[in-house]
C-alpha cells in the first residue's frame, strides 16, 4: 500500500513538473524549487527523468553567463507537448458534445472531416516522392506519422500465391492524440481511416482502434499481387 500511494505521488509531482515547464518554460531548477515547493535534488531527479523520456530539453540560460558549469533552462519537447495532451480530452469532449446537440451529427462529421483534411495535407507531402506502389507508400506513410506522434510501424501479412491469397501490410500505430474523445466520437476515427485511403490509393480496413480498448491502431492495406502468367 506504501508503494502504491508512493508511485502515485511520483506521478503526479511528474505531471504538476511537466505543467510548469509547459506554462512558465524556459524555467531553471531554481525556479522549479520555488514553485512546486521540493529539494533541489529531488526536482533535478524528476527533470532528469522526464529528460530521459524525451519529454523536456535543457537549454543555455539567457543573460550573462557566469563562472562554473554553464545555467540550464528547461523546455518542453513536442513528446512533452503530446504527453500534456490528455488534459485537454475533458474540454475537447465538452466541444463535442456541445457541437452534437447544436448542430447535429452532420456537424460532429463536418468537424471530423475538416480536423483530419489539415493532417492528411501534411502528410501528403511527406509521400510526394513515394512513387505508385502501396507498400512503399505504407512505408512512408509510417515515417511521416511519427513525424506526428503516432509512434507508427509497418510490417507485411499474408502469403502471395494462389488465386484467393490475400497480401498486404499491417500498419500499427501505438499512439493517438485524441484517443479518448473518439471512444464517444468514432467519427474521429473515420475519418482518419478514409485519409489513409486516399493517401495511399487503396482502400483500407481499420481491424482494431486504441479507443475501442485495444493496444494500438491497426490497418490493413492490402497491396495487389501479380498474378502468375499462364
Amino acid at each position: 500500500m506504501v508503494n502504491a500511494a508512493a508511485s502515485v505521488d511520483e506521478s503526479r509531482t511528474r505531471d504538476r513538473l511537466l505543467r510548469v515547464v509547459s506554462q512558465e518554460g524556459p524555467v531553471s531548477i531554481t525556479a522549479l524549487v520555488d514553485r512546486l515547493g521540493l529539494t533541489e535534488t529531488a526536482v533535478r531527479r524528476h527533470v532528469d527523468n522526464l529528460h530521459a523520456e524525451g519529454l523536456v530539453l535543457a537549454r543555455d540560460a539567457a543573460g550573462p553567463r557566469r563562472r562554473g558549469r554553464p545555467a540550464k533552462e528547461w523546455v518542453l519537447t513536442d513528446a512533452g507537448h503530446r504527453a500534456l495532451a490528455s488534459d485537454y480530452d475533458d474540454l475537447a469532449g465538452e466541444a463535442l458534445r456541445f457541437l452534437r446537440r447544436t448542430g447535429g451529427e452532420s456537424a460532429v462529421q463536418a468537424f471530423a472531416e475538416e480536423r483530419v483534411a489539415h493532417l492528411e495535407a501534411r502528410l501528403a507531402g511527406r509521400l510526394e516522392h513515394a512513387g505508385d506502389d502501396a507498400r512503399s507508400r505504407a512505408d512512408a506513410l509510417v515515417d511521416a506519422l511519427n513525424t506526428e506522434g503516432y509512434s507508427a510501424s509497418a510490417r507485411p501479412v499474408g502469403t502471395p500465391g494462389g488465386p484467393a491469397a490475400l497480401t498486404g501490410v499491417q500498419l500499427c500505430q501505438g499512439h493517438c492524440p485524441v484517443q479518448h474523445v473518439a471512444t464517444e466520437f468514432p467519427e474521429l476515427c473515420e475519418a482518419e481511416t478514409e485519409a489513409f485511403s486516399r493517401l495511399l490509393g487503396v482502400h483500407v480496413q481499420r481491424l482494431a482502434t486504441l479507443a475501442h480498448g485495444d493496444h494500438v491502431c491497426t490497418t490493413f492495406v492490402p497491396t495487389p499481387t501479380e498474378r502468375p502468367s499462364r
